[in-house]
C-alpha cells in the first residue's frame, strides 16, 4: 500500500535542474525521491530499489524515454511500476505513444505544479488499490491452494475434479479392484491404560506410516475406523498390477509394524485380509461426504481381516489365483467365514525372487 509518508518516486531526466525542481516539489508534498539522469541509470536504480512511481522524460541521450518504457513493461518486476511521463513534447502522437507503451498519464513542460501534483496523487491512488488487488489475489491462492490440499486429503484426486466441474451423485463400478482391510490387533484395550492423548498420537504415528506406503506402492487410501485401515489398489484409475501393488503393500505394513514395536511401547500386532473382485465406488454426503467403497468384494476382504490370524495375510482364493506366481503363500485350509460359510483362504508369506 502506499501513502505520501511510505511511496518511493524515481524521477528519470537528462536536464539537472528539471531533476532538482522535480525532487524538492516531491521532497514538499511527502515523498522519498531519487534521481536518475539518463535511462540507463533509471534501470540501474530500479533494479536495486523499489519504487512506487517514475516520472519519466521522453528526449534523453543513449536511452530516450519510449526505451525505458519498453525495458519496465518486458521486465516481470519492473511492469507493474506506474510511470507519469513529464516531457515538453506535447504533440498527440507522443501522449498515445506514451500511452501505448504502457504510461500511466502524461503532464507536458512547464508544468502546472496543482496538476503535478493531482496527477501525482491519483497515479499512486491507482497503484495502492493495485496492490490492494494483488495482495487480496495472492491471500485468495493461498486460501484456494489450502482448500485444494484439504479436499485432496478427503478425495482422490480424479473424483475430486469431477466433483468441482459437476457437483452431482458420483458412482462407478470397477470390475477388477484389490481391497486391503488392516486392523491393530488389541489396541482398543490400550483404552484403560493409557490417556486418550497418547492413544491417539500412537494411532496417528502408525497409520502415517501406512498412508505414506500407500502412495509408495500407488494406492488409494479410503477411510481409517477407529484401529482399523482400509486401502484399495486399481481405482479410481484402473491398473493391471493392482493385486500386486495391495500384496506389497500389505508385507509393507507388516514391517513397518516391526520397526514401530522397536519403539518404547508396547507392542502391537497387525491382521491384514484381502480380497479381489469388482466394487462400486462413489461420493456419498453434501456437507462431510466421504469416497467409499460398496460390493461382496469390499465385505469379504473385511472377512478376511476379522477372521484372520495376528501377524498374518489372509487373502482370497481370488487373490491367490493372481499373485501365485509372483508372492509365496501358506494354504490356511477352509475356514468358516461369517455370512459366506466355507471358504479356502491362503496367508501370503513374502514376495518371490524374480526370475533370473
Amino acid at each position: 500500500m502506499t501513502s505520501p509518508e511510505t511511496a518511493r518516486v524515481l524521477v528519470v531526466d537528462d536536464n539537472e535542474a528539471n531533476r532538482d525542481l522535480l525532487r524538492r516539489r516531491l521532497k514538499r508534498q511527502g515523498y522519498e525521491a531519487m534521481v536518475a539522469e539518463d535511462g540507463f541509470r533509471a534501470l540501474e536504480l530500479m533494479a536495486e530499489h523499489s519504487f512506487d512511481l517514475v516520472l519519466l522524460d521522453i528526449m534523453m541521450p543513449g536511452m530516450n524515454g519510449y526505451q525505458v518504457l519498453e525495458k519496465m513493461k518486458a521486465d516481470a518486476d519492473l511492469r507493474d511500476i506506474p510511470v507519469l511521463v513529464i516531457s515538453a513534447l506535447d504533440d498527440i502522437e507522443s501522449v498515445v505513444k506514451c500511452i501505448e507503451l504502457g504510461a500511466e498519464d502524461y503532464l507536458p513542460k512547464p508544468f502546472n505544479p496543482i496538476l503535478l501534483k493531482a496527477r501525482l496523487g491519483a497515479c499512486l491512488e491507482k497503484k495502492r488499490l493495485r496492490d490492494q488487488e494483488k495482495a487480496y489475489l495472492e491471500k485468495l491462492t493461498i486460501e484456494q491452494g489450502k482448500s485444494e490440499r484439504l479436499l485432496l486429503s478427503i478425495l482422490p484426486k480424479p473424483i475430486a475434479e469431477r466433483l468441482k466441474q459437476n457437483p452431482r451423485t458420483i458412482a462407478d463400478s470397477f470390475n477388477d479392484v484389490t481391497v486391503l482391510f488392516a486392523d491393530i490387533v488389541g489396541f482398543t484395550k490400550l483404552w484403560s491404560r493409557i490417556s486418550p492423548t497418547e492413544l491417539v498420537e500412537l494411532l496417528n504415528e502408525i497409520f502415517s506410516g501406512f498412508d505414506k506406503l500407500a502412495e509408495k506402492n500407488g494406492l488409494e487410501k479410503i477411510k481409517t475406523i477407529g484401529d482399523a485401515y482400509m486401502v484399495v489398489g486399481g481405482l479410481p484409475i484402473p491398473r493391471e498390477d493392482h493385486a500386486e501393488a495391495i500384496a506389497q503393500m500389505a508385507l509393507d505394513m507388516q514391517h513397518r509394524m516391526a520397526q514401530f514395536n522397536r519403539g518404547d511401547h508396547e507392542p502391537f500386532s497387525i491382521r491384514i485380509g484381502i480380497n479381489t473382485g469388482p466394487v462400486v465406488a462413489g461420493v456419498i454426503g453434501t456437507n462431510k461426504f466421504i469416497y467409499d467403497l460398496w460390493g461382496d468384494t469390499v465385505n469379504t476382504a473385511s472377512r478376511m481381516e476379522s477372521h484372520g490370524i495376528a501377524n498374518t495375510i489372509q487373502v482370497t482364493e481370488a487373490t491367490y489365483e493372481r499373485l501365485k506366481d509372483s508372492f509365496e503363500f501358506e494354504r490356511r485350509g477352509v475356514i468358516d467365514v461369517k455370512g459366506k460359510g466355507k471358504m479356502t483362504t491362503y496367508l501370503l508369506l513374502d514376495r518371490l525372487p524374480a526370475l533370473p
